[in-house]
């Protein structure tokens, strides 16, 4: 049955609270008939009022409570409202959450997961439009997951509490409202795609069944509608294939599917929504690079957001942001073709 993103999330944390008497959802908003600011709680808290707890604006106390929560055997799903005010809590990830498991000798253990949804593209303005994955990249001993709507989104969402880690898992806004389309029989609409196993897989997509291809366009979560915008140009008005790879797996990097594409391809493009520097694209670009030097015809282009604040009006907010222009004209330079 095909549904919603949105939808998709709601059903993976109905599910895990179905399924286990440990899982607690905190966050702020979460009570019905609201069910939180994008929906994804809606109906948890009347069917488990004493397992959904709704908070006044308290980033930095959340993170240590659910934190806490989980060291004492729960398994908590802390939602940040806007990914942005995860720096709130970012003493707690980094002193704390990231270091208790290696430092007590995997005597204490953290399932912690923080949903939070990410980016822009929705006149929201500087201060609920970032995408800042990149600050949590630097953290070891965290998970961070990004999926887009190409992967089962809700499932990821299942794996996450599952998991022994702490999870931080990534939504872009954008993607709540479209439809969850996953792979069926090894296809999404005109693409052939590969997954590769585990709880957090990526996607390689191809739209002539793997054949030749001048480039790789590595991305993720709300990149890749349009990173595939740019490959379906690319095909019709200039003859060009790409592959995408959709990684969902941000932390530990999952450099192994993009590596095996530019083998094939020999070209690398990385196109993010986070600001440039520093990004995303410059760790998968040193990775890549590291492992398929031989393979690489030429130096990686990197696509990415302006480094500077997010405008709330529409045309302005367009051009901060990367389309998919950008990653098309990344692609074309590669091919030595002219836009």
């Amino acid at each position: 049955m095909s549904r919603r993103v949105i939808e998709d999330l709601n059903a993976g944390l109905t599910q895990a609270f179905a399924e286990r008497d440990d899982v607690y959802l905190i966050g702020e908003d979460l009570l019905d008939p609201y069910g939180g600011a994008f929906k994804a709680s809606k109906g948890l808290s009347d069917r488990w009022p004493d397992r959904v707890i709704t908070t006044p604006i308290s980033e930095a106390s959340l993170m240590g409570v659910a934190a806490g929560m989980a060291m004492r055997g729960l398994r908590p799903v802390l939602e940040i409202m806007f990914g942005d005010f995860v720096t709130l809590g970012y003493d707690q990830i980094v002193n704390g959450i990231s270091k208790y498991r290696e430092m007590y000798d995997d005597q204490v253990m953290i399932p912690l997961v923080v949903r939070t949804p990410m980016g822009g593209r929705r006149g929201y303005g500087p201060t609920h439009s970032q995408s800042l994955e990149k600050l949590l990249m630097g953290v070891p001993n965290i998970r961070m997951v990004a999926p887009s709507e190409y992967h089962d989104v809700g499932g990821l969402l299942r794996a996450a509490i599952d998991d022994d880690e702490p999870v931080f898992f990534v939504e872009n806004k954008l993607m709540y409202g479209r439809m969850n389309r996953r792979p069926q029989n090894g296809r999404i609409e005109e693409f052939a795609v590969r997954e590769t196993p585990g709880p957090y897989p990526a996607l390689t997509l191809s739209a002539n069944d793997f054949g030749p291809a001048e480039a790789t366009i590595a991305t993720y979560g709300g990149m890749l509608p349009i990173a595939v915008d740019a490959a379906t140009e690319l095909i019709l008005e200039h003859e060009v294939f790409c592959e995408i790879v959709d990684i969902s797996s941000l932390l530990p990097l999952d450099v192994a599917p993009v590596a095996e594409s530019v083998n094939r391809t020999g070209a690398l493009v990385t196109a993010e929504e986070g600001a440039l520097t520093a990004g995303i694209g410059a760790e998968l670009t040193a990775r890549v690079t590291a492992e398929s030097w031989g393979s690489l015809r030429a130096p990686v282009r990197r696509v990415a957001a302006d480094d500077g604040i997010i405008p709330s009006a529409p045309s302005l907010e367009d051009a901060a942001l990367p389309g998919s222009d950008a990653v098309r004209d990344a692609v074309l330079a590669l091919a030595g073709v002219t836009a």
